[in-house]
């Protein structure tokens, strides 16, 4: 790998561009991951040492010893600055771009303690969508999992597609899924430093000051001005396109304009965009944690490409290198369509003089027809799977699984399983399906595995916007949980069940259904008349009390044994004469929730009525 010895090339300021400072000592830290930019303005001044003359030496003897100390605190503080010289010059130059100094296949065990600095960077032009939400996911396993932190970064540079909309609807989205971030908008975090990159100009802008005055291995600036406009560029690649010339690399003619040539139009106050010049020869490699070792050509394989446009805004790659080196970040775990990106990133890191993070690039997510995940397929925005009916624990459980396993059968985790369990060496290279049915099963196992509070709570709005109940603390969820939970696999489902037990038209049932008719021969008048009497003599468990699903349980029991009825015989024709149909919930859920209905005043057709049925 190629290193350069930088040094200060005599470039004029930007003049079409705001001139701003970087704040050395407004950067982002960690235990194990310090970030310093040098400000170029600071001068560092050497403290002699504190030699110590007695005062008992005599004059001209004092004045030979003043002159000693005079050359060794000389000497001493040209040796001093002579280090900081290749220190400041060595920091920008010399550099490995490997992401080989956060290793997670070598010496992994030693990597998994190491807190890690992750980030998620979604551009608000849209939903979070399900590639997305796996990409936060597994960012944020690591950092919990490390004890690291999980830093959301807004990338908006694109402004004519960004909103402020589509930002709150993924923060939100994020929520939902319980992917909370520990730096980003609205952390306490975001006093000190804004992470959007809108918001981040005047810092783009220095740093593309600093990579012009710096000096590369070929004696030129590391990034220069280019004059030529849209229209030259594409004029250029056209003609050279039709000779056979182009090799779909840009090459400027400002790449190695003449000084004075530059300094006239800088003077003049043309418009110009900042190039990075790609070295000759550079190559860029990287150990990626999922892939393994990846490399480029970089001559060969872009051209010089552009930082700042002329109009003041810098480009994605730009902004993304700049921001993973000044908020520490360690660990860049993305979606494959990003490798190329690190090439670009990669230059603009070296140059700058930060270490690259460790990346891990995951495959894509396909749909069932094997082309790549989109709407066509139906649900893929997290918003949509939530008003559908799936929940955080099982969305998040079956994200994880969608390129990753732990080398066992077990499918269903809790989310603390998958933070304990999850690595990043287990991501697979190969493509993912996305497939509907399981995820399905997958939300059904972690609906049947909550408590009936936990389930009615998130039954609650579903329940509520359907004018099934009142209000979210109405005691209707919890019992509609308990009676839904081993019957369903998504929230909504509860909902025609709730439905059901508030309805009655048993009459509609004999009609329709030939077992139930078939009970009519059955007694069934004679054992309707018991419960009648039953429920007029008080001795039917009182359905306003949260115990009555349970005593109603002990109460059939007793009943069947009055009357001479077990089984079938006892059941079936209760059934039928409680709620009006051969099948379905708990009897006494149903009752339960026909009873708590009618105190809210929500329509339904409550137990003494059915008694007249």
């Amino acid at each position: 790998m190629a290193t350069a010895r930088a040094g200060t090339a005599s470039v004029p300021s930007l003049h079409t561009l705001p001139t701003a400072q970087v704040n050395p000592s407004a950067q982002w830290s960690s235990a194990e991951s310090v970030v310093t930019i040098v400000n170029e303005d600071t001068v560092d001044t050497a403290i002699a040492p504190n030699l110590w003359t007695p005062a008992i030496i005599p004059g001209a003897l004092r004045s030979i010893v003043a002159l000693a100390m005079g050359l060794v605190a000389g000497w001493m503080l040209a040796r001093w600055q002579t280090a900081k010289e290749v220190e400041s010059m060595t920091q920008i130059s010399i550099m490995v771009a490997t992401g080989e100094r956060h290793d997670t296949k070598k010496g992994a065990s030693q990597a998994k303690l190491a807190p890690m600095r992750t980030r998620f960077a979604p551009s608000p032009t849209g939903s979070l969508h399900v590639g997305g939400a796996r990409t936060a996911l597994y960012n944020w396993l690591m950092a919990r999992k490390t004890n690291g932190s999980f830093i959301l970064r807004i990338e908006d540079t694109d402004v004519a597609r960004s909103t402020r909309a589509s930002e709150e609807s993924m923060k939100a989205d994020l929520r939902w899924l319980g992917l909370n971030w520990d730096e980003g908008p609205e952390t306490a975090k975001e006093k000190e430093f804004s992470f959007r990159q809108s918001e981040r100009g005047d810092i783009y802008v220095e740093m593309a000051k600093k990579l012009m005055a710096t000096v590369g291995a070929d004696g030129k600036s590391v990034a220069y001005p280019c004059f030529s406009t849209q229209e030259e560029v594409d004029a250029k690649k056209a003609a050279t396109e039709e000779s056979g010339e182009f090799q779909g690399n840009f090459v400027s003619p400002w790449r190695d304009a003449p000084e004075e040539t530059v300094k006239a139009k800088l003077e003049a106050g043309e418009p110009y965009a900042v190039r990075f010049r790609v070295p000759k020869g550079k190559r860029v490699a990287i150990d990626d944690v999922v892939r393994g070792p990846v490399g480029w050509d970089a001559e060969a394989t872009i051209g010089d490409f552009v930082l700042l446009r002329s109009t003041g805004v810098p480009v994605y790659n730009f902004c993304v290198a700049v921001d993973d080196a000044l908020m520490g970040i360690t660990h860049v775990i993305r979606a494959e369509e990003h490798l190329t990106n690190t090439l670009r990133q990669g230059l603009i890191l070296e140059a700058l003089g930060f270490q690259m993070p460790t990346y891990a690039h995951c495959s894509l997510i396909l749909g069932e027809d094997g082309s790549k995940l989109s709407k066509r397929h139906g649900a893929t925005s997290v918003a949509q799977f939530a008003q559908e009916g799936f929940v955080p624990s099982a969305m998040i459980n079956y994200l994880v699984g969608l390129g990753w396993n732990d080398g066992t059968d077990k499918e269903v985790y809790t989310v603390e399983e998958l933070i304990q369990a999850f690595s990043m060496e287990r991501i697979q290279k190969s493509p993912s399906v996305f497939d509907m049915q399981k995820l399905r099963w997958m939300n059904a196992q972690h609906l049947r595995a909550m408590d009936d509070a936990h389930l009615g709570a998130l039954m609650a709005p579903f329940l509520v916007e359907a004018g099934l109940c009142k209000a979210s603390a109405s005691p209707l969820a919890e019992v509609a949980a308990h009676m839904a939970k081993q019957k369903i696999e998504l929230l909504v489902d509860v909902l025609p069940l709730v439905k059901a037990a508030l309805a009655y038209d048993i009459n509609a049932t004999l009609e329709a259904d030939a077992s139930a008719a078939k009970l009519l021969q059955e007694d069934f008048k004679g054992l309707a008349k018991a419960l009648v009497d039953a429920y007029e003599a008080g001795t039917f468990p009182d359905a306003t009390q949260p115990t009555f699903v349970d005593a109603y349980g002990a109460w059939v029991k007793e009943f069947g044994k009055t009357i001479g009825r077990k089984g079938k015989q006892l059941m079936h024709p209760i059934r039928l004469a409680l709620t009006g149909v051969m099948s379905g919930p708990d009897v006494g859920c149903q009752l339960r929730i026909a009873t708590l209905a009618q105190a809210d005043g929500v329509p339904c057709v409550a137990i003494a009525e059915r008694w007249r049925g």
